[in-house]
């Protein structure tokens, strides 16, 4: 038998996303507690993902989610990253998102703590794709619409990760819009 990369590529892709949603989901957190929503998407999905982009730069004027919006399509996964958004305090009165108590916290502001575990497990995955040598960067943009398409249920602070196998990273040198 013989076995083209180029015809394995994609599930070898999506086979490894795998072994990173593992990674973001062992990653350390603020006092032990499991905040971290992790899932991966592909084809239509990620094809709904673009179309929100798209719908989203309309309805904003930002730009740059149109070039975001058709370089994820380039990708053979996405990888979504989040935290939940019920039982947001962390209980440490630490003051870091502005407020001296965790109870004097509007339910509209996030944990700092719940930022830096979302943070670390974005670290965690991106390592894993590093040693995977895989293609990849982290976007907001897509975060942001997966966030608006529920994707992980109620999470807030979603952030993506394409991901693929190229001769290229198609994730960089992109061209910049000329309205942002």
């Amino acid at each position: 038998m013989i076995y083209n990369e180029r015809e394995l590529r994609k599930q070898s892709v999506q086979a490894m996303a795998e072994a990173i949603m593992v990674a973001a989901r062992t990653a350390p957190k603020a006092k032990g507690r499991d905040l971290v929503e992790v899932a991966m998407i592909t084809d239509e999905h990620i094809e709904q993902l673009s179309q929100t982009m798209i719908q989203m730069s309309n309805e904003s004027g930002m730009k740059f989610l149109l070039r975001d919006a058709a370089n994820i399509l380039q990708a053979e996964a996405v990888i979504i990253i989040g935290i939940k958004q019920e039982d947001s305090e962390c209980g440490l009165n630490c003051g870091y998102c502005g407020y001296d108590r965790c109870d004097k916290k509007p339910d509209y502001t996030p944990c700092v703590m719940n930022g830096v575990d979302v943070g670390i497990a974005i670290g965690s995955a991106c390592s894993k794709i590093a040693d995977l040598r895989l293609d990849s960067r982290v976007l907001f943009s897509a975060g942001w619409a997966a966030k608006r398409l529920d994707i992980l249920d109620g999470a807030g602070l979603v952030f993506a990760i394409p991901i693929t196998a190229a001769s290229k990273n198609p994730f960089f040198d992109r061209k910049s819009p000329v309205n942002r």
